[in-house]
C-alpha cells in the first residue's frame, strides 16, 4: 500500500511541476527502520518520515477502514497529527543531524583520531549554537510544516493545561515555556552533557596523546612527553625500563622520520604505520611501532565494545535474564561479527556440529 501511495504522490508532483525529473532522481523511497545499535539509522528514519509524511497519513487512514486495525490506526493518527509529534520530529532530526557525522566517523575502523576529536568539538559548538540561536528557526520550521498538513498550532502565549487536570491544581505555564524551556533546552542540554561525559577530560587527554603521532605538517604535533604518557597507560606492554628506552627512542625516531622525504606527505597515523613497515623502520624503532599499533587499535576497540554493549540489550532481556555467560558470549559474537558469519555456509556448521561427538542420527545435508 505504501509503495502505491508514494507512486501516486510522485505522479501528482511531476504533473504539478513541483519536483525535478531526470536520471537518478525520484528513486523509490521507503521508510527506514531504525536499528537497535546504529544511531545513524534513527536520523535516516526521521528524515524519511518527514519526506513521506503525507503518504504515511494516507496509509494510516486506509488502515483505519479495516475493522481489526481501526482502533490502533486511529490512535496512531491521533498521536501523529498533533503539534507535539511534529515538534519533536523536527527537533530530534536537527539534533541527530548535528551528531550524525560524528557518529558515522566513530564507527569507521580507519578513523583518524585527529579528525574524530575535531568532529567532537564541532558537534559541541553546533549544539551550543542551536541552543543559543536556534529556537526561532525551529519554531518557524515546525509551524510551516503544521500549516502545510492542517495540524493545529497552539498559541504560545496561552497557559498550557495538562489534559485531565483542573487548571487550579497545576502550576501555570505557557506553551512557549513548555516547548522552549522544558523541551528544546532540556534535549540540547542532555545531548551536550552526553558528549561531555563520553569525551571527558581523561578520555580526551588519551585521544589527544594519540594525535601526537600525526605525521602531517612535518610532524608538527609530535610531543615526546605526551607519547610517553600514552605508553604509561599500557603497563602490561611497557615496563619501567622499556619506558626509559622509549623516551630516548622517540627522539631518535622523530629526527629520522621528520628529515626523510618519504614521510613528508603522509595523511594520518595509519599511513605512518604503513610507511614504517615499507621502510623497515618498525624493526629499528620496535617500541615506537608497538605504541603506534596500540594507538591504531584504540578507536576500533572502543567502537567494537560500544557495539557489543548495545547488542547485549537485544539478548539479555527480561525473558532471558537467566542466560549463562557462555551462551550470551556466543550470541553476541555471532551478532556483532555477522559479516564474518555470513561467509560460513550451513553445510560447514552442520558438519562441525556432527563431528563434535558421536551421535545416533546423522544430520541431513543442507540443500
Amino acid at each position: 500500500m505504501m509503495e502505491q501511495v508514494i507512486c501516486e504522490m510522485l505522479i501528482d508532483s511531476i504533473s504539478a511541476d513541483t519536483i525535478e525529473t531526470g536520471i537518478g532522481l525520484n528513486q523509490e523511497a521507503v521508510l527506514q527502520r531504525p536499528g537497535d545499535t546504529r544511531w545513524g539509522s534513527h536520523y535516516g528514519a526521521l528524515v524519511s518520515i518527514l519526506k513521506l509524511f503525507s503518504p504515511v497519513i494516507d496509509v494510516l487512514d486506509g488502515i483505519r477502514q479495516d475493522p481489526k486495525q481501526r482502533l490502533e490506526a486511529f490512535r496512531v493518527l491521533k498521536n501523529v497529527l498533533c503539534f507535539d509529534f511534529v515538534f519533536f520530529l523536527h527537533l530530534m532530526k536537527d539534533v541527530l543531524a548535528i551528531t550524525n557525522d560524528l557518529s558515522q566517523a566513530l564507527q569507521k575502523k580507519d578513523q583518524n583520531i585527529v579528525n574524530a576529536m575535531r568532529l567532537v568539538d564541532v558537534s559541541k559548538q553546533r549544539l551550543q549554537m542551536m541552543r543559543d540561536d536556534g529556537w526561532e528557526a525551529l519554531l518557524q520550521e515546525v509551524s510551516l510544516f503544521c500549516n502545510k498538513h492542517a495540524i493545529p498550532i497552539p498559541n504560545m502565549d496561552e497557559v498550557y493545561v495538562v489534559p485531565g487536570r483542573h487548571r487550579r491544581n497545576v502550576e501555570e505555564m505557557t506553551h512557549l515555556h513548555r516547548y522552549q524551556v522544558e523541551r528544546f533546552y532540556v534535549v540540547l542540554d542532555l545531548q551536550l552533557q552526553e558528549l561531555n561525559n563520553r569525551f571527558n577530560e581523561k578520555s580526551t587527554g588519551l585521544l589527544l596523546c594519540v594525535t601526537r603521532f600525526d605525521p602531517r605538517n612535518s610532524f608538527a604535533r609530535f610531543d615526546k612527553d605526551k607519547l610517553v604518557r600514552l605508553a604509561q597507560l599500557y603497563p602490561n606492554n611497557f615496563s619501567d625500563i622499556e619506558l626509559e628506552l622509549l623516551h630516548d627512542q622517540l627522539q631518535t625516531y622523530f629526527v629520522d622520520v621528520s628529515s626523510d622525504p618519504a614521510f613528508s606527505k603522509l595523511d594520518g597515523i595509519h599511513e605512518l604505520a604503513q610507511k614504517m613497515v615499507e621502510t623497515r623502520r618498525h624493526l629499528d624503532y620496535t617500541l615506537v611501532y608497538l605504541l603506534l599499533k596500540l594507538s591504531l587499535i584504540l578507536p576500533v576497540a572502543t567502537a567494537s565494545a560500544e557495539r557489543a554493549f548495545s547488542a547485549m540489550k537485544l539478548f539479555k532481556t527480561s525473558i532471558r535474564n537467566r542466560m549463562g555467560d557462555d551462551l550470551l558470549h556466543d550470541c553476541l559474537v555471532s551478532y556483532v561479527e555477522k559479516e564474518i558469519f555470513d561467509q560460513v555456509s550451513n553445510e560447514a556448521i552442520l558438519q562441525r556440529f556432527q563431528n563434535m561427538r558421536e551421535r545416533k542420527g546423522v544430520l541431513p545435508r543442507s540443500s
